[in-house]
């Protein structure tokens, strides 16, 4: 692990608890999705677990669920990148993520490694791609942002990674400013570019961050 993953594997494990309170992760319609989406599985890995909220979902849901996370402090079962998941090939009937692909290093890599560990499905959900002026202030609020995709982006990740697209939903969200910025610790005149930034899709306090839902299959 290079010195910049560590910086971040520290980063993301100081903030473990902001996330596993999180309101705005606790629950969705995204999250009510994957769940939907990963009926009649036995086994499913959640990569990039965060606060847990898939993993949670789904064991309550009756299915065995492995977490990864390259932050220890979000107590995943194995410390480990997207980009490098230590399972052997088709370990489990789902794999899926949830509002953590944007921070993947190399996605086209961790879609590989999500398709190879799958015996099944890939469930993606994850904040969808909203101009220039939204990825900038994605970055200012929290520098371990690399980047959001479009639809297209995401189906043309899913081919490459040989995964046949099933289904692709869009939805509509919209959280709460105050506490997603201070869930990144940005404040003063960040926090006042990032409000400028995206002005466009703020009304009352709450952010409009639309969501893309993807499911493949092997």
């Amino acid at each position: 692990m290079s010195a910049g993953s560590v910086g971040a594997a520290e980063l993301w494990s100081a903030r473990a608890d902001a996330y596993r309170e999180s309101e705005a992760h606790r629950q969705g319609p995204d999250l009510d999705l994957l769940v939907e989406w990963s009926a009649g599985a036995s086994s499913a890995l959640d990569v990039g677990t965060g606060g847990g909220h898939v993993a949670r979902r789904l064991r309550e849901a009756g299915v065995e669920v492995t977490t990864c996370d390259p932050a220890p402090g979000m107590r995943p079962d194995v410390v480990c990148g997207a980009e490098h998941i230590p399972f052997a090939d088709g370990s489990f009937d789902v794999v899926a993520t949830r509002l953590a692909a944007h921070h993947f290093a190399d996605a086209a890599a961790a879609l590989r490694e999500l398709a190879r560990v799958s015996a099944d499905r890939v469930l993606v959900a994850d904040n969808l791609f909203a101009g220039e002026a939204a990825e900038e202030a994605e970055r200012l609020r929290d520098p371990s942002h690399v980047r959001t995709y479009t639809e297209a982006g995401w189906r043309e990740l899913f081919d490459a990674a040989g995964l046949r697209v099933l289904d692709v939903r869009v939805l509509d969200l919209a959280i709460e400013l105050g506490p997603w910025l201070e869930r990144a610790g940005c404040a003063g005149a960040e926090a006042d570019r990032v409000r400028a930034l995206l002005a466009d899709r703020i009304d009352g306090g709450r952010l409009r961050l639309d969501r893309i839902c993807v499911r493949g299959a092997r």
